[in-house]
């Protein structure tokens, strides 16, 4: 197939997936649900361009993207958690979290933003913390995309160069690729201390960002059920050559 087909193709299903879901945002609006989608992974790993996909045709006043600043000195003598509590889905919205409390999982203990204790402290709480969440009926679905390192130095050369993206440039990328074992055993200890089985990591093959986005909403559409989706025009299968749910094996 030419490439110009392709991207006939690409958007056109795209096309469709975003038209599934605000028919999937109206059903959570009319039935009062709340829906908080975490996005994860590694600098440059397509977070906030699989968000952009999502987000784009979506009723903004029943939505959020969140993406927290650095935390300020009175939120550093908080709980840790407390400063992502407020941004919890209200009944009849979408979250999405561009990052998300598990900055504490591998971001902060590769470059030395929190102490060991506060490490430990914050795997033992998150599923704890999370497990409150489902409870209390809030639906939870944590995203981690996965690009390996030839790609993110691409991607980081990318940012350099280009003066359109320079501003999402970070102190953390520029150490990403030097540091890339550090952030692989951390990631890896993140899933494996909480990963659960009715709350668990979507982990998204990200190389492709195309696809990567496409598969991410079909995992979303598939875990939901709302009136319309027996008549929608493309399908809710995710590729397992994309997504994977975690796996200890994996590592």
């Amino acid at each position: 197939m030419e490439t110009a087909d392709l991207k006939k193709q690409y958007k056109e299903e795209l096309r469709q997936l975003q038209i599934e879901l605000i028919r999937l945002q109206k059903r959570i609006q009319d039935q009062h649900l709340r829906l908080a989608i975490i996005f994860e992974g590694r600098d440059t790993a397509g977070k906030g361009g699989a968000i952009y996909r999502f987000t784009r045709y979506l009723n903004p006043r029943a939505m959020r993207v969140v993406a927290l600043p650095k935390p300020t000195e009175v939120e550093k003598g908080q709980w840790y958690f407390q400063r992502y509590i407020k941004e919890l889905p209200n009944p009849g919205e979408i979250v999405f979290f561009d990052r998300s409390w598990y900055n504490r999982a591998v971001v902060e203990p590769v470059m030395g933003f929190c102490t060991k204790e506060q490490y430990e402290l914050f795997l033992k709480q998150a599923p704890v913390f999370e497990q409150m969440l489902l409870e209390d009926g809030i639906i939870l679905i944590k995203f981690w995309f996965s690009i390996n390192i030839t790609e993110q130095k691409v991607r980081i050369e990318d940012r350099i160069n280009n003066p359109l993206k320079v501003w999402k440039l970070s102190t953390v990328d520029l150490k990403a690729q030097q540091m890339w074992d550090e952030f692989t055993w951390y990631k890896n200890q993140m899933f494996l201390r909480t990963h659960r089985p009715d709350n668990p990591w979507v982990i998204v093959k990200g190389n492709d960002k195309p696809v990567a986005r496409m598969e991410a909403m079909r995992y979303v559409l598939a875990r939901m059920d709302y009136p319309e989706k027996a008549q929608a025009r493309v399908s809710f299968e995710p590729n397992p050559e994309i997504i994977n749910i975690f796996d200890p094996s994996m590592i």
